[in-house]
């Protein structure tokens, strides 16, 4: 056997033995760390592994690369590790304008893969896709004002914005859109959202929250929505009200045309930052091109025979064609 066979048989393992067929969830708990490209996710991840004992056993996956191996989202996402998932994405506050589109692309990438496995476990087991249906709504109180004006995202997710250390010298009505729109993103979902820098005091409350997402601990209670403090709101715990509409002038609000809330955020937040152009934030398919990966011989070698390719190619048309008119 290869030692990918082994593992994959392994996962499917521990899938049958965390699992039943009265869908209660049982079993270790995997936490997906997704975000912006070198946000600091991998630095989050370590200073949480920092205080854990060796008896504590939790799952931690995280996509590399910002927006651009979103294929990759589907590889941790099973119905076997569904029911004890958990979504954390992780974005950089010092670039605003990359914020939203990374943000958009990572959450609707990771919903619809949700959504198809929800929809798969239906079939097998139903009373389980039942109950996680219906726990998506767990944060938010029967009597919350906002329930029949959220959409829930299908796991648990918790929002961080990092790099508060640089974000925290922006002018004062940049920082007001970013905090609104973040919060209203958070509430619409379901969201917890906090804010992070390298301060001890700030990873100490993420790492209380990635503490509950892995061992189930004690939800915080706590809640900080200045905008001139690092934020920190537990799930269910904000309302629209308390957020407010869109930073936007009363007379400038009417010429937005836009068929949801979700969408008239978009426009009233990338008016101020608008996202790099299409060509920047290109999803790179092809690892190959990948500035990241680059090696000047590889490379050198890549670009001659593509260069063979090319030639190739021509000299093959040409020769098509002849045959063509000879016929």
């Amino acid at each position: 056997e290869t030692l990918w066979e082994i593992a994959k048989a392994e996962v499917e393992k521990r899938g049958s033995n965390g699992s039943d067929s009265d869908g209660v969830e049982i079993g270790e708990k995997s936490v997906f760390f997704i975000g912006s490209k070198n946000g600091g996710k991998t630095t989050i991840i370590l200073r949480c592994l920092d205080s854990w004992l060796p008896k504590d056993i939790a799952h931690f996956w995280e996509l590399g690369g910002g927006t651009s191996l979103l294929d990759l989202i589907s590889i941790p996402i099973t119905s076997d590790t569904l029911r004890t998932f958990s979504i954390v994405l992780v974005l950089d506050l010092s670039k605003p304008n990359d914020l939203w589109p990374t943000m958009e692309n990572l959450l609707k990438a990771t919903k619809s893969h949700v959504d198809k496995v929800i929809m798969k476990l239906g079939k097998t087991n139903s009373k389980a896709a039942s109950e996680m249906r219906q726990k998506i709504w767990s944060n938010m109180q029967k009597d919350h004002p906002d329930r029949e004006l959220t959409d829930p995202f299908p796991v648990p997710l918790v929002i961080i914005g990092s790099k508060y250390d640089i974000f925290q010298d922006f002018d004062s009505e940049k920082r007001k859109v970013i905090c609104k729109t973040l919060r209203f993103v958070a509430h619409y979902y379901g969201a917890s959202l906090m804010f992070t820098s390298k301060s001890e005091a700030l990873l100490l409350k993420i790492r209380g929250v990635i503490n509950q997402l892995a061992f189930g601990t004690d939800k915080s209670k706590s809640i900080c929505v200045d905008q001139n403090k690092p934020l920190f709101i537990t799930a269910g715990l904000d309302s629209l009200s308390q957020i407010g509409s869109p930073p936007v002038p009363d007379n400038d609000i009417g010429k937005l045309h836009a068929n949801s809330p979700m969408e008239l955020w978009k426009k009233v937040y990338e008016k101020l930052f608008p996202p790099k152009s299409i060509s920047t934030l290109k999803d790179i398919k092809d690892p190959a091109r990948d500035p990241q990966y680059a090696e000047s011989e590889v490379d050198e070698m890549r670009i001659q025979k593509d260069q063979e390719l090319e030639q190739y190619k021509r000299s093959s048309s040409k020769s098509w064609k002849q045959i063509e008119l000879d016929s």
